[in-house]
């Protein structure tokens, strides 16, 4: 009865997000008060009606309910709980059901916190989301249905794909559908504003908390499923440049270039055509990683290769919405003013140079992507496109992007003065080329640009403290009026020095690990040792073990430093009941100077087994920095000037417009 009530209130869901998108819009071109204030309503019923869908699906994987297509396939009597319920979103239809969740949740979040916007803009807004709620509900229900019943229904489950029974990925894809779909509100504010005739400061002002919120949860989205596939597929490595992890990192930079688009449409109304166009592209790029991951053109060990219908379907939506708005721009953005003046030394400026970068780079990854699919499609040949034409591509973007980091938020709004910030940031580009000689005299045999990239890490790193130290003049200031300033300064700025700090950081994570990296693959016996990365590890054999659903095999490494026993690491291998497959579990001993990684492969005939031994540099930096770049986001989403509401507008000044409809 419960699985019924939740198939019911996802059909009431649909219903009800239909009569969101028809009322709401007609009300705000009539001017009619009464039919725009159905959105508030039925954005929050919507929301309830998902969340009970939902967790009707949860109760049915929590009680092991195999009357449940969904739950037989992807579940099993013995799966301990938390893998349980992450097995709601852990398959194709579930996750699915996650991501309407999600769009409703942010839907909602207007209605209720969106009191300062305009009804009729409010209303347009409310109506666009409930188009791409009422979108993806459709594709749930007639193509993805949760709730389709098995009769007679099987004693017991097929079990869920064991690589995804672990504890990242139980928590990786609602940060990361919250990260895709949060960009949705970006792209319903630009329509929105496209469809009002009104796009100026404040609407900056109102999209910005969305589109932040949003990054926030994409970024620590990407950083906790390369954590995963770091410890958890058994390579050693951190990122491939897999089509999936892309389908994620282009809507990433997207959304990067569209908030710092933003901030300079907000403070100069400047850029509007720009950001609008942005807004579009990056929730365009997000439905174009969905239609990648589960359209069936790749598999992936993190995809959904599923039925041609089901593509079809989602390209339809990928269609729809990129295509329908991308139109309605070129039809209004004829009628849009630029905006204020800015001379290429400014604020302005290093933040349109950011925007060309990241939109440059996106644009690459694109490319790299999708090339390989559309050349099987048209000639039926495969090429794989990995790792060196990325490399070879995307760093070369990033490298002036780094250079210029520290460098924007020092200049003056409207003019700047280049010659005055490098004087000041002269400590951070002498402390980078102090890292980089010293490098280069502990390691001179190469690679020879790494010491370059750690020393743009550093200089990075020592910009943002700079800049935070101007602005409270410490060193130029008594101790009370450094601490006021410090005490003063708006929390925006606060989360800005984090997030350009953790880059820097990621950044000297990448290259140490990627430039560094020392690997060993060797037949091992008891007894032996092997020397990597400063340890000595003795392999001192096999045993094996049961856990709650699986048999292991694990063995033990005795690690020891300058003589001395540190820690002992058992890497295994696994094999699942249901269903029985096997996986790969590293042993990994994290320090302050990396991680020594070790797998364990197969028995060989001759005696021993296959070891595969890593030492990856400083490789925690990489998720170290994006968790300070996901705090750095929530700090300056804490900023009461960014809660959602229209800035005051000097005495004067009028809204620029566009016709209306």
């Amino acid at each position: 009865m419960v699985v019924e009530f939740g198939h019911f209130a996802l059909i009431l869901a649909m219903l009800v997000a239909a009569v969101q998108v028809v009322l709401p819009a007609a009300g705000a071109s009539l001017k009619d008060a009464r039919m725009m204030r159905v959105a508030e309503p039925a954005a929050v019923s919507q929301l309830l009606l998902i969340a009970i869908a939902f967790f009707a699906l949860m109760y049915a994987y929590v009680t092991s309910d195999f009357s449940v297509a969904n739950v037989a396939e992807n579940s099993h009597s013995t799966k301990p709980l938390i893998y349980k319920m992450a097995g709601v979103w852990g398959n194709h239809e579930g996750s699915m059901l996650l991501w309407v969740l999600i769009l409703a949740v942010f839907g909602a979040a207007v209605a209720l916190f969106g009191n300062n916007l305009p009804p009729t803009l409010k209303a347009r807004v409310l109506s666009v989301q409930a188009a791409i709620a009422l979108a993806f509900l459709l594709f749930s229900l007639l193509t993805s249905n949760p709730f389709v019943r098995l009769v007679p229904a099987p004693s017991d489950g097929n079990g869920l794909n064991p690589i995804l029974q672990d504890p990242a990925l139980a928590f990786h894809p609602p940060f990361l559908y919250t990260g895709y779909v949060g960009f949705s509100i970006a792209y319903s504010f630009a329509i929105a504003a496209l469809l009002e005739g009104r796009i100026d400061a404040a609407w900056a002002r109102w999209v910005r908390p969305w589109t932040l919120a949003a990054w926030m949860f994409l970024t620590i989205g990407i950083s906790m499923g390369s954590w995963w596939a770091y410890y958890e597929l058994g390579w050693g490595g951190w990122w491939f440049w897999d089509p999936v992890e892309n389908a994620s990192f282009m809507p990433w930079l997207a959304g990067t270039a569209l908030l710092h688009s933003a901030l300079v449409m907000e403070k100069r109304e400047a850029l509007k055509v720009w950001t609008i166009l942005l807004a579009i592209l990056t929730f365009s790029l997000s439905l174009m990683g969905t239609f990648i991951v589960r359209s069936g053109v790749l598999t992936s060990v993190h995809s959904f290769a599923v039925d041609p219908t089901r593509g079809v379907f989602i390209l339809a939506i990928l269609i729809f919405f990129t295509g329908g708005g991308l139109a309605l721009f070129a039809l209004r953005a004829k009628d849009m003013q630029t905006g204020g003046l800015f001379q290429p030394i400014s604020r302005e400026g290093s933040l349109v140079l950011n925007n060309l970068l990241l939109v440059t780079a996106a644009a690459t990854v694109l490319v790299g992507t999708l090339y390989p699919m559309a050349l099987e499609g048209l000639t039926g040949q495969k090429i794989s496109v990995g790792p060196p034409f990325f490399n070879m591509t995307f760093g070369p973007l990033m490298a002036p992007l780094l250079l210029a980091l520290p460098i924007g938020p020092m200049l003056a709004w409207k003019r700047g003065d280049l010659p005055g910030v490098m004087q000041r940031l002269t400590l951070a580009a002498l402390a980078a080329i102090i890292v980089m000689v010293a490098i280069f005299a502990l390691d001179h045999r190469g690679p020879w640009l790494a010491p370059f990239g750690i020393a743009a890490g550093i200089y990075v790193m020592a910009g943002a403290i700079i800049e935070w130290s101007e602005r409270i003049k410490f060193g130029k200031a008594g101790r009370s009026e450094v601490l006021r300033r410090a005490k003063n300064l708006p929390r925006s700025a606060y989360g800005t020095l984090l997030a350009h700090f953790g880059i820097g950081m990621l950044v000297i994570g990448i290259v140490s690990t990627s430039a560094y990296r020392e690997e060993h693959i060797l037949v091992m016996k008891p007894g032996q040792t092997l020397a990597v990365g400063g340890y000595d590890v003795t392999f001192t054999g096999v045993e094996s073990g049961r856990g709650p659903n699986y048999t292991e095999d694990f063995a033990d490494f005795d690690v020891k430093e300058d003589g001395e026993s540190i820690t002992r690491l058992k890497p295994s291998k696994r094999l699942y009941d249901a269903p029985p497959q096997p996986t790969t579990e590293a042993g990994i001993h994290a320090s302050w100077r990396g991680d020594l990684y070790l797998v364990i492969g197969d028995a060989q005939t001759g005696g021993g087994y296959a070891v595969r031994a890593y030492f990856n540099p400083l490789v925690r930096f990489i998720w170290l920095g994006a968790l300070i770049m996901f705090i750095g986001g929530g700090i300056s989403l804490s900023d009461r000037r960014l809660r959602v509401g229209a800035p005051r507008r000097a005495h004067g000044r009028a809204p620029v417009a566009v016709p209306a409809e």
